[in-house]
Parts: C-alpha cells; structure tokens; sequence
C-alpha cells in the first residue's frame, strides 16, 4: 500500500502495481484500494528531490501520459496471455 496526499491534503491510499521505466524516466503505476471508489489507475513520474530521495510527480503533458498508459497497457495484456 503507498499512501498520498490529495490537494486537499487529504491521505488516499493506492495498491502499488508496477515500476516502468519508459524513455528517460521511471513511473509508478498505483490502483484504487477500494473498488467502489474505483477511478482506473494513476501513472506518476518518478523523480529526485534534493536529497536524492524518490518524489511522485503528476505528468502534465498529455502526449507523455498516453505514451506511458500505452506502454503499461501492453505490458499489462502480455500478462494476460
């Protein structure tokens, strides 16, 4: 389980599924807890703070994140077979 923190800095908890590292980045891909609450997945960059630590970051650019759902998607359904 990985805990964040929403913008209304309320905690939200997330199933950890997979590290992808995709072009020149690494993403974590996290899935719902609670299916009712069921939203699809979310796809965060992986980053370095100051202190080489690993920071979550939303991706902004829509052309990346469909790139990277694209790639998770494929990886995803190869599991399937």
């Amino acid at each position: 389980m990985i805990e964040l923190v929403d913008e209304n800095d309320d905690i939200v908890q997330f199933e950890y599924i997979m590290t992808l590292e995709y072009g020149a980045h690494d993403y974590i891909v996290l899935g719902p807890v609670d299916e009712e609450d069921d939203d699809g997945i979310v796809i965060l960059r992986i980053e370095q703070d100051e202190n080489d630590e690993d920071i979550y970051v939303t991706i902004d650019d829509d052309d990346e994140l469909d790139s990277v759902f694209e790639a998770i998607s494929e990886i995803m359904e190869s599991d399937l077979e």
